[in-house]
């Protein structure tokens, strides 16, 4: 048993994710990480039935997805059933972890009291935090059990998720990030999903030579025309200087998409060749990065 999160070499990520804990104390937010992460999400499962999603699924076999669970006093005489089912999980030799989300009493009143909505488990004239304390009491069994307990009380929405990507994901920070970086072009109208736009329109035209007017940047001739000019070499060396800058920040915010566009007039020559010099760039680093070309079907070959 171990109550404190443990460090990222540490991890162990399990077949089957079990959360409970408080009311107001993150639950919904820790299903749309773990969702984000791949595993299979249910919320409000009877703690009975833990086991059968586990065949259903198939994790036995080996080729299942990873679940993760909700299982929490909403469904109030069914959640006695819990310790059971956790002790099931452990005979059929399925590794789990049981994840407990807390906040100080006091947390959970003002989270309450500012989303205007009562205790799921208020009874009719009982205050919350009467509700609160009874829902406590209820579930220091859980917690005592728990395999990591975060507390929330003073963590942001990106911290808590940034917790839950440590504790229960594979992947390094960087490939936790999907970025996705595309090329444009301005004449087609400015992509309206970018994070990021950076306009290079300003380098060297390879349309203006007829040897290169129907390539692309996808091809070496034009690439080494591009990237051979002094001015896209300062452009790409200061440009990298900036992603490198940037890109830990958007890793450390807990960003889980990034879109990286890179326009020029047609999106046929540079924005091609420059978004290539991006995504390598960034995979070089650790990223996973998609890489794609908004215009370039309408090149002219």
């Amino acid at each position: 048993m171990a109550s404190q999160e443990r460090a990222a070499d540490e991890r162990n990520v399990p077949d089957v994710i079990v959360i409970t804990g408080m009311s107001g104390a993150g639950r919904t937010e820790a299903m749309h990480t773990l969702e984000d992460l791949g595993y299979y999400v249910i919320d409000n499962l009877p703690p009975s039935l833990i086991m059968s999603l586990v065949d259903v699924v198939g994790i036995n076999s080996g080729v299942g997805r990873h679940l993760a669970i909700v299982c929490d006093l909403r469904g109030r005489e069914l959640f006695g059933e819990l310790s059971s089912a956790l002790d099931e999980l452990a005979a059929h030799e399925v590794s789990f972890r049981l994840l407990f989300l807390d906040a100080s009493d006091e947390v959970l009143r003002r989270r309450f009291s500012e989303r205007r909505r009562p205790h799921p488990l208020a009874e009719a004239g009982e205050s919350t935090l009467a509700a609160i304390a009874s829902e406590r009491a209820e579930l220091e069994q859980m917690r005592t059990r728990a395999d990591l307990v975060i507390d929330t009380s003073s963590l942001s929405t990106a911290a808590l998720r940034k917790r839950l990507q440590q504790a229960f994901s594979e992947l390094s920070d960087q490939e936790l990030l999907e970025v996705n970086v595309f090329s444009f072009g301005f004449k087609y109208g400015m992509p309206a999903e970018a994070d990021l736009l950076i306009d290079v329109r300003f380098l060297p035209n390879p349309f203006y030579d007829p040897e290169m007017r129907h390539l692309t940047g996808l091809d070496e001739k034009v690439s080494n025309f591009v990237l051979g000019h002094e001015q896209t070499k300062l452009f790409l060396n200061a440009w990298k200087r900036l992603l490198d800058a940037i890109m830990p920040g958007y890793v450390a915010e807990g960003k889980s998409q990034l879109s990286i566009a890179v326009g020029c007039t047609g999106g046929q020559h540079r924005s091609v060749t420059l978004a290539c010099a991006t995504a390598e760039h960034l995979k070089s680093l650790g990223y996973h990065v998609e890489l794609s070309h908004r215009d370039l079907h309408r090149a002219r070959r």
